[in-house]
């Protein structure tokens, strides 16, 4: 029942909680608890977050892997941090996870009781891009909105010095460089979408196995639904690293069957080489729709 007109640093179209709750909640209770009339509610009420407004929808999500009305739309990871909707040559990045020095999900320093646990999700992210165990691609600025309604899926080639290790990806809307309404947002970072995913589950999360070392290996995972306008002027931006602590405990880097069991001994420092391009294409599948739609 608390207010919803902002989030961290990024601000909402007024009350969006009180809006939520008189436009859906309210006739849904009328009808059920008062015998009121039909609330006629829409299939799935989401949140716009780059056009700040709530979407009434009659089918979600607009675009999926299988059975949507658009498929999913693969933006690769391209040369010298490049990112885009047309493939490129076959390359690679490399980058040095140590589990000793961690990437944190919060600019340092992290603690408990300077209230940002509960607005990690949409903190500025420049504190990780830049890092050399950080992985960044972005796009050039957008001259037109694009709309992204679904779960974007991660589609990762890549190799690694250890035995196991996390993949962390993150989909985020790079801000103009200024911003004259509001200037602490000029050339904010914006999460829209991330998730980790722990490599030793790239093939069965029933069954756990060793990463062969040096091999390349696919890694394909779901993350968090988006519903969200890239604005003309705006970028995105994909980020790849493989720790994001303490919201997540580090992955020793050598395969042991428990985790919370590993010794001092099996933390290693791990190369990973993130494949671009040919056979390997390393890509986010975005769920990209009109904008109008």
């Amino acid at each position: 029942n608390g207010g919803g007109r902002s989030r961290g640093a990024v601000q909402g179209n007024g009350d969006t909680a009180a809006k939520f709750r008189e436009e859906m909640g309210l006739p849904l209770c009328d009808q059920y608890l008062r015998d009121g009339p039909a609330a006629n509610l829409p299939q799935a009420a989401i949140y716009n977050t780059g056009e700040n407004h709530w979407d009434k929808l009659s089918n979600w999500p607009l675009a999926c892997e299988t059975g949507c009305a658009a498929p999913l739309k693969p933006i690769y990871l391209q040369a010298d941090g490049g990112l885009g909707f047309a493939g490129s040559g076959a390359g690679g990045d490399s980058y040095v996870s140590d589990p000793a020095k961690p990437v944190p999900h919060l600019p340092r320093p992290v603690n408990f009781n300077d209230g940002r646990w509960g607005d990690w999700l949409v903190s500025d992210q420049r504190h990780s891009d830049g890092r050399p165990d950080a992985m960044t691609y972005t796009t050039p600025v957008l001259t037109e909105a694009m709309r992204v309604s679904g779960a974007p899926i991660a589609d990762l080639y890549a190799t690694t010095t250890g035995t196991d290790g996390d993949f962390v990806v993150k989909v985020i809307d790079v801000y103009p460089a200024e911003n004259a309404s509001d200037p602490k947002m000029g050339g904010y970072q914006l999460p829209i979408s991330l998730d980790i995913f722990r490599g030793r589950y790239r093939d069965s999360f029933a069954k756990p196995s060793a990463i062969p070392a040096g091999k390349v290996q696919h890694y394909k995972f779901r993350l968090p639904t988006v519903n969200h306008v890239f604005q003309p002027g705006h970028r995105v931006m994909v980020q790849v690293q493989s720790s994001l602590f303490p919201l997540y405990d580090r992955n020793p880097q050598t395969y042991v069957p428990n985790i919370f069991f590993a010794k001092p001994g099996d933390y290693k420092k791990a190369t990973i080489t993130l494949k671009r391009g040919g056979a390997t294409p390393s890509a986010v599948l975005l769920p990209v729709v009109p904008v109008e739609q």
